[in-house]
């Protein structure tokens, strides 16, 4: 019997169709709780649509991509692996993006466990799963490429720099949703040019997706930033940390 074509329609990841009441109604449990970060899952869940797909072919496209796909690592294991990411040395992205996530208090399993909450299919044996788990746990690295800290504004560039480079509607619906929260509590704050600049940045950057982590970890931050296009964010870093922190999206 032949193996299954992993590029067949396993899924639920082909013809997956939008569901915006899903998503306004996830988005306003966010707006009432910030933390509760499943309804992210639940929003990019109700409107992936066919980014998953979009996104799978490109990467089997792009120079090296059918060589990540080949391998299939699975990020969540490497960057939950605090000997391989105490390897890198100060100014890399490796060491920013350990310095990041032990100054949150974050884990990648931590989202992973999340993101299996919502999405069941996303551990399935399956190149479309294998790339939906990739999008995600390469999250916490684009803050840390792009310059977006955790406040609610910098969770609301990242997302929008996230939408351009993957299509994905969930990511466009946050960031754009966040934005308008933001202002409507706080109208002094640029929130919505802060989200068309992520947004233009993520356009102009190279594709991110199709990057070799475990390679790029070991590259200095400075040096990757700028070989990857990805520009430092003026509106959002023009505000205040202190001010940043004190954003809230209201509830």
């Amino acid at each position: 019997m032949a193996a299954p074509d992993p590029l067949s329609a396993e899924g639920v990841y082909l013809g997956r169709r939008l569901q915006p009441l899903r998503a306004l109604r996830a988005f306003r449990r966010l707006v009432a709780n910030k933390e509760d970060t499943t309804q992210v899952f639940e929003i990019m869940e109700s409107l992936t649509g066919r980014s998953i797909p979009w996104g799978l072919r490109k990467l089997l496209r792009s120079p090296g991509g059918a060589r990540l796909a080949y391998r299939r690592t699975e990020l969540n294991e490497r960057l939950n692996d605090a000997a391989w990411l105490a390897q890198f040395a100060p100014g890399t992205v490796g060491a920013a993006y350990r310095a990041f996530m032990q100054s949150e208090n974050l884990s990648a399993e931590g989202l992973a466990m999340q993101s299996r909450q919502v999405r069941a299919e996303i551990e399935a044996p399956n190149l479309y799963a294998w790339y939906g788990r990739r999008l995600r746990d390469i999250h916490d690295i684009w803050h840390v490429l792009t310059g977006y800290g955790r406040d609610v504004l910098g969770e609301a560039c990242v997302v929008s720099f996230s939408h351009a480079q993957t299509r994905s509607l969930g990511f466009l619906f946050i960031g754009l949703g966040a934005a308008n929260q933001i202002r409507r509590v706080t109208p002094t704050i640029p929130a919505r040019r802060a989200v068309i600049e992520a947004w233009r940045s993520g356009r102009r950057a190279s594709w991110l997706p199709a990057q070799d982590y475990e390679v790029l970890f070991a590259e200095p931050l400075a040096s990757a930033r700028a070989r990857l296009g990805i520009r430092t964010p003026g509106v959002y870093a023009a505000i205040g940390p202190e001010v940043r922190a004190g954003l809230t999206l209201g509830g």
